[in-house]
């Protein structure tokens, strides 16, 4: 390879890694949930819930600067400035801790599920052997899995490996958008799934909720103050603290969309419906023929592989904040916490439960907190005495209360479409 080519690679790559505290927040985002979520919808929906995606991603991308700018300005960390300058604050912090974590623990047995379920079908391609023992396989797989990342964990290699698996992210990503030029859905479409409809099927209402669970997640605003002070930036930073969180949100809604643009255009029009992981696999068969198990199914891999760290991280990453302390990994607090979220990452493949059933469901736990965590940082971006010098616009403050409004509409959908589904 000339050295030309090869340096332009080496920027390429230090550009992606380089990007900022945004390449978390899209390497969080775009997770299993997300591409379980978005082939559901445009397998079963085609471009209905586009809309829903696109106000998701502005909402997310307009807290994420938020939270990211009361970092900067403060000093703090969003659970400890509630804790420490809100009346209830001290409550209202430990709810979201245990709302955000239950959440992302019920989100981390889809991600198991799926990862193990995903390996186990490249083996019985393999193997012929394999089909009868479907159960002990995915169950061993997924012990196996999360021990290696609880080990990865302990010995502080968080780093290193996130952004291996961003490159993964991106890569899956690119599949998609290459399946595009192959598969694609009617531009009609495209512009309906513009206009706020809910599909009014069973299932609608939950679908809606998993999608803003998985775009607009509690805990991708809460860990960015500490992304931003990880990445040592400053008050002199603030403009480009803005820019890092629109290309995240611009990034979350190109990808999303592109993904469930590829499976309404290569399964809704043929009228295929993804139940199972494998179903999954069809999304990329019109473009890879024989090798689309492989291809999609290495990308949602490595999705998922990348997800199940925020997802080990999240709950000591949240005392921390409280704490308003450094995230100790060696200490007996993160083992302990961590080996629990393993052993409930477990409770989907032991019970043999239906991942993509699970992923979904996950997601639409997420919204339930969200009211919380966009009102407290309203109170805190309004209040002179924390905020200092600093004066919230009339715009953001209008986005944010529009964004409030928003996910409490989502959180009752959300409520209604489990009490319609289970009871």
């Amino acid at each position: 390879m000339p050295e030309n080519k090869t340096t332009l690679w080496k920027k390429i790559i230090a550009l992606i890694l380089g990007f900022g505290p945004g390449i978390f927040a899209i390497g969080y985002t775009i997770g299993t949930g997300s591409v379980t979520s978005m082939i559901v919808a445009g397998s079963t929906f085609n471009m209905q819930l586009l809309w829903v995606l696109l106000l998701s991603c502005f909402f997310s991308g307009l807290l994420m600067f938020v939270y990211g700018n009361y970092a900067l300005i403060t000093g703090e960390t969003a659970l400890f400035g509630f804790k420490k300058h809100l009346k209830y604050g001290k409550v209202l912090a430990i709810v979201i801790i245990v709302g955000v974590t239950f959440g992302q623990w019920n989100s981390l047995m889809g991600i198991l599920g799926i990862s193990s379920n995903i390996i186990y079908e490249i083996l019985a391609v393999n193997f012929d052997g394999l089909s009868g023992y479907k159960y002990q396989t995915v169950l061993i797989t997924a012990i196996t899995i999360i021990i290696v990342f609880y080990f990865l964990m302990l010995v502080g290699k968080y780093t290193f490996f996130e952004k291996i698996l961003v490159i993964f992210v991106t890569l899956m990503g690119m599949s998609f958008v290459l399946s595009l030029l192959f598969v694609q859905p009617l531009s009609i479409d495209v512009v309906k799934g513009l206009i706020p409809t809910i599909p009014d099927v069973p299932g609608g209402k939950m679908l809606v909720a998993a999608f803003v669970g998985t775009t607009m997640a509690s805990a991708t605003f809460l860990s960015r103050p500490l992304f931003v002070k990880g990445k040592g930036w400053t008050i002199k930073n603030l403009d480009q603290q803005k820019k890092d969180s629109i290309t995240a949100a611009i990034l979350i809604f190109i990808i999303s969309g592109v993904i469930m643009a590829v499976a309404a255009g290569a399964l809704y029009y043929d009228g295929k419906v993804v139940t199972q992981v494998l179903d999954m696999a069809n999304t990329l068969e019109p473009v890879a023929g024989k090798w689309a198990v492989t291809i999609f199914f290495f990308g949602a891999l490595s999705a998922g592989l990348s997800s199940i760290f925020p997802c080990l991280l999240i709950a000591p990453l949240l005392l921390a904040d409280y704490q308003s302390g450094e995230l100790d990994t060696n200490s007996r607090q993160f083992r302990i916490i961590t080996g629990i979220a393993c052993l409930v990452a477990l409770i989907g493949p032991a019970f043999d439960a239906n991942p993509i059933e699970i992923q979904i469901l996950s997601q639409v736990f997420n919204v339930f907190i969200l009211p919380l965590v966009v009102l407290g940082i309203i109170i805190m971006v309004n209040n002179k005495k924390v905020m200092k010098d600093y004066k919230t616009s009339l715009a953001v403050n209008i986005g944010l209360y529009a964004a409030l409004f928003f996910s409490c509409v989502v959180s009752y959908a959300g409520v209604m479409a489990i009490i319609e589904k289970y009871f």
